[in-house]
């Protein structure tokens, strides 16, 4: 499993975030009025909040002088120094060039710094004053992240296309920020409906403004098969044909693949793909008679209902079904991890379960990958070195929690997605038109307001491996639907994964999350403005 990032720094902002009177000193007291109206935005005054702040000193102010500045021998900082001058040129107006750090003095610099360990792989210093913006990291995801701070440091205005009037002043002070768990992920679905690779290319954009790390992709389930696998090909030409509703689907070949890869590793996401068995497999067992028990062909399924697939666990063609897809969907993926589903397995006797995980785990191991499994995998025998994702709720079984709890305990890595919490999909009201109320309605502070170190009675905190915000899609089928219910619940989960325990506070969280209104607005995101919370005005 991931280990866990140490922090190494005091959390000299937790105090200030901890009382209404800490946020009146920041300004947010009223977002409507005049802080939403304020030249400089306070530091630190972001989502996630960061570990320490030190406020102090004058603003830095950009003007059409400022340059961005790197060292030309660091191709790393100089991709992320081009990203950054790509996201402020539209809205300012101004040039911003990426040049040589020792052909200008002040402006924005960026600098790896080898010495800078206790950053580690994703912290970040970001120093600001009358002279220029610094931002040192220790690795190349540690700058891109400090690059998010300061995106939010400035107004919101600075996301919109076309030039605005400014001015952009970022606050004067020292932000030192690592993250509290190593994994922050995003699940999207794009089995239950198809999303084009632009439509995730836009979704990772999103995700990487609140320095979330993981996009997992559900790429198979009963309704739609995703990826072309090229030794079975009517994976995705006959079981992609198709999704919820009776649509035309979809799938992804290699190359679309690939550059979903390639995309997220440009904004320092890893890509963890998920092949769902023995389980959720309509879509693959419709493709495929010889993979059904009986040798016949389910027709293709567009509904929404679960657990009545299954893979047969006893043919051997079974395992040489799930050693090509695993193969080829590994020399695919260059991260860590791929995901083997494994929920909801209603059709498949227990017994079978645990043989079927046990034989299809080392298939992993052998192409390369780190198991991920979703929380039933604990009902098994998970694999040295895998991570479960519970998805329980708050009424799961006391007996199923410990379950997970001891896997943890064993040496498990427990990723936690609790449905009634982390769930995107999940209703936030009675009267929200989209998703879905099985695991009950998810409004915005209780998406937040939750402690991943004692969400599960016996888990070690050291056993967590971080948070993720999963997306079902029953109901989701363009960009539109993801942003009214990503937004504004993805961002909390983030700080959940980043921010300090200490720093956790809903009634500060909620006012640094409505200046985050207009700041979605200009990115085009129509979001749901939760009664919870007093958005400033865009």
């Amino acid at each position: 499993m991931p280990v866990r990032q140490r922090r190494t720094f005091p959390l000299l902002f937790s105090s200030l975030l901890l009382t209404v009177g800490g946020l009146c000193a920041l300004g947010l007291s009223r977002p409507d009025t005049a802080a939403a109206a304020a030249d400089v935005r306070p530091l630190g005054a972001v989502v996630p909040v960061p570990a320490s702040v030190t406020p102090g000193g004058a603003p830095y102010a950009l003007s059409r002088t400022t340059a961005v500045r790197v060292d030309p021998a660091d191709p790393a900082s100089g991709e992320i120094a081009a990203y950054l001058a790509r996201l402020l040129r539209p809205s300012t107006g101004y040039p911003l060039p990426v040049v040589d750090e020792d052909t200008a003095r002040g402006g924005i610099l960026l600098r790896l710094d080898p010495h800078a360990t206790a950053l580690g792989d994703e912290g970040y210093e970001l120093r600001s004053g009358r002279g220029g913006v610094t931002l040192t990291a220790h690795r190349p995801a540690g700058l891109f992240h400090a690059v998010q701070t300061l995106r939010q440091q400035l107004p919101a205005a600075v996301e919109k296309r076309t030039v605005q009037p400014g001015p952009w002043k970022i606050a004067g002070g020292t932000v030192v920020d690592t993250p509290r768990y190593a994994y922050r992920g995003a699940m999207l679905d794009v089995s239950r409906h198809f999303f084009t690779v632009d439509q995730i290319k836009r979704y990772v954009d999103q995700l990487a403004l609140y320095k979330v790390n993981a996009l997992h992709l559900h790429l198979s389930d009963d309704q739609g098969w995703r990826i072309a696998i090229d030794s079975w090909p009517r994976l995705a030409a006959h079981g992609g044909s198709t999704q919820v509703g009776g649509g035309p689907g979809g799938f992804y070949t290699k190359d679309d693949y690939r550059e979903i890869v390639r995309y997220a590793a440009s904004r320092h996401l890893e890509v963890v793909p998920e092949i769902d068995m023995p389980g959720h497999t309509n879509a693959a067992l419709a493709s495929y008679a010889e993979l059904n028990c009986d040798g016949v062909a389910p027709p293709l399924y567009t509904g929404t209902e679960v657990g009545f697939s299954s893979l047969c666990v006893p043919k051997q063609v079974t395992y040489d079904f799930v050693d090509d897809v695993i193969r080829e969907l590994a020399a695919l993926t260059p991260g860590r991890y791929l995901h083997i589903g494994g929920d909801e397995a209603h059709s498949t006797g227990h017994a079978d379960y645990v043989a079927f995980m046990d034989r299809v785990q080392p298939v992993v191991a052998k192409y390369g990958k780190t198991v991920i499994g979703w929380h039933q995998l604990t009902g098994a025998r998970p694999a040295p070195g895998a991570l479960a994702q519970y998805w329980g709720l708050d009424g799961t079984s006391a007996a199923e929690k410990e379950q997970v709890a001891a896997a943890g305990r064993a040496g498990t890595g427990i990723i936690l997605s609790p449905a009634d919490r982390a769930y995107l999909d999940m209703k936030y009201t009675k009267d929200t038109e989209l998703g879905l109320s099985w695991a009950g309605y998810v409004e915005v502070r209780r998406s937040y307001d939750w402690n991943p170190a004692t969400l599960l009675p016996g888990l070690p905190e050291t056993a967590v491996a971080g948070v993720e915000a999963p997306l079902w899609t029953e109901t989701i089928s363009k960009s539109a639907h993801i942003d009214r219910m990503a937004f504004p619940r993805l961002p909390g989960v983030a700080e959940l994964g980043w921010s300090p325990a200490a720093s956790h506070d809903w009634e500060a969280y909620r006012l640094r999350l409505a200046q985050q209104g207009p700041r979605l607005s200009a990115l085009g995101i129509d979001f749901y403005r939760s009664p919870q919370v007093p958005w400033a005005a865009d």
